[in-house]
């Protein structure tokens, strides 16, 4: 614990939803919820106005839609917030070396650490200049939170929100936490709330009138004694810059189970390749690739094997990945599937054949689960899952012999409209799909930092309508990018 408030907390407000409100100027203001757009998926982050209906992240997209029937749904559009999110970090680190990022949107900070503050005063000034840097640089909000420990930094953050600070003075932190809730300090979820609650324990300060023996006794040695100290607000834990990636892993959740084998397939092979290029994008090969098949029941198996080097070759991933579906009964259908790599590594087994060739059988992992419900996706696309995002390109059994006569061409798939990614027309410019269907696909044509855009409808097929990068939020356009509507 410091005697100055020089931790501070940074946790953007609504992160995905605010970089959508800013980017289309039409939903400002307005409800916006992003997530899987699917039957199965589940909400990624609400913003303000939406959580006045009760939405909430991890929400069932299908309760939101009911909770706020006109909101805006839209797919994350995870390149543009991991480009904003570089961005805010990069601004972080010129703080101090000691940035402890936690996800996209939120990191610690030690400020001592950097020399821009030592004091009260100067932590205060620190986090309004990096309030005001962040506004200026990607046009959104940051809420801030600054103590001496981390969990109480966090805890400010959290009460600061939206856009707001809030320091909290070594020596006031029993007060400040006594009359709020339990489930306010980090790690006690749903469970252990409701235990406590049972026990007559709403409030920290009851948790900290308790005692450690009482609460060891309640919940086990190691949460109690936890438990007991948050209570204090003692917490000594460092900000650490680096935290080493353990594994890289892609799931999808499919709004209709799967029962095609060939299908199944194709959705592996398609998941070990965009698990290669995280797996590249974070300067790591590994040793250990994991399967996982959650099935029509909810069970969930998880398969692995183990290379005898680490690698980052998507074909040594996809034949892996194969063998051990090979071993997974798919009969009664698949709702999710999902393919990762552990054992990670900051280098590459040269030798070929040895990365090629798995350990002996007894080394596999073979070990079942069963989960209650489906989390909520971890996609770089569409969260309502792989249906929503185009079928995955499956190559078919068997092969055509030299003399077979060439088979008809298929027509071109019918190209897929999600809501709210973005496109380029020839003629308007960029915009962004409002919404698509028998045939047609509305695109209202605005960027960020201009008004509220017209709205226009176009067949899917439109040779005029093409997918588009994201544009910028703050800064220059590229060029010939404003379009007339």
């Amino acid at each position: 614990m410091r005697a100055a408030p020089t931790i501070l907390h940074l946790d953007m407000d609504a992160f995905y939803a605010s970089v959508e409100q800013a980017s289309k100027p039409s939903l400002r203001g307005k409800a916006v919820i992003v997530g899987g757009l699917g039957p199965r998926g589940v909400v990624a982050t609400a913003s303000y106005e939406a959580r006045r209906f009760g939405v909430h992240s991890a929400m069932p997209m299908g309760q939101a839609r009911r909770l706020c029937p006109n909101g805006a749904y839209l797919i994350p559009r995870f390149s543009l917030y991991r480009q904003v999110s570089d961005v805010v970090m990069a601004l972080l680190r010129e703080l101090s070396p000691l940035v402890e990022p936690l996800s996209l949107d939120e990191a610690f900070v030690d400020l001592e650490a950097g020399g821009v503050a030592f004091d009260a005063r100067s932590a205060r000034e620190t986090g309004e200049r990096l309030r005001a840097d962040i506004r200026a640089a990607t046009g959104l909000s940051g809420s801030v939170g600054l103590a001496g420990s981390k969990m109480l930094a966090k805890v400010a953050s959290e009460e600061a929100k939206p856009a707001g600070l809030l320091l909290i003075e070594p020596g006031t932190e029993r007060e400040l936490l006594a009359p709020m809730s339990v489930r306010t300090l980090p790690g006690v979820g749903p469970a252990t709330g409701e235990h406590l609650r049972r026990a007559g324990i709403t409030t920290v300060g009851e948790l900290a009138e308790a005692g450690e023996d009482e609460l060891v006794r309640m919940v086990g040695r190691s949460a109690g004694a936890g438990l007991y100290r948050m209570a204090l607000g003692l917490d000594d834990r460092p900000v650490v810059a680096e935290r080493d990636a353990k594994s890289v892993s892609v799931e999808d959740t499919f709004d209709v189970d799967l029962h095609d084998r060939v299908r199944i397939r194709g959705e592996v092979q398609r998941l070990a390749d965009r698990c290669v290029r995280r797996l590249r994008d974070s300067g790591h090969s590994g040793r250990t690739i994991v399967l996982k098949v959650r099935r029509y029941d909810f069970s969930t198996l998880t398969r692995s094997e183990t290379l005898r080097g680490p690698t980052d070759d998507p074909a040594v991933v996809r034949e892996a990945a194969a063998r051990l579906l090979e071993g997974v009964d798919t009969t009664g259908g698949v709702r999710l599937l999902g393919v990762g790599v552990s054992g990670l590594a900051d280098y590459t087994q040269e030798d070929l054949f040895a990365q090629s060739l798995a350990a002996e059988p007894d080394g596999a992992d073979r070990s079942d689960a069963s989960d209650g419900a489906d989390g909520a996706d971890r996609t770089d696309g569409a969260g309502g899952g792989a249906v929503a995002a185009g079928a995955a390109e499956v190559e078919a059994e068997g092969a055509h012999g030299a003399m077979e006569p060439a088979s008809e061409p298929e027509p071109a798939p019918e190209r897929r409209w999600m809501a709210g990614s973005d496109v380029r027309h020839a003629v308007y410019g960029p915009g962004w799909v409002q919404g698509s269907g028998v045939g047609r696909v509305t695109v209202r044509f605005e960027e960020p930092g201009s008004e509220p855009g017209r709205v226009r409808t176009f067949r899917v097929d439109d040779p005029e309508l093409e997918p588009s990068d994201p544009l910028p939020l703050v800064g220059e356009r590229p060029e010939g990018s404003t379009g007339s509507a």
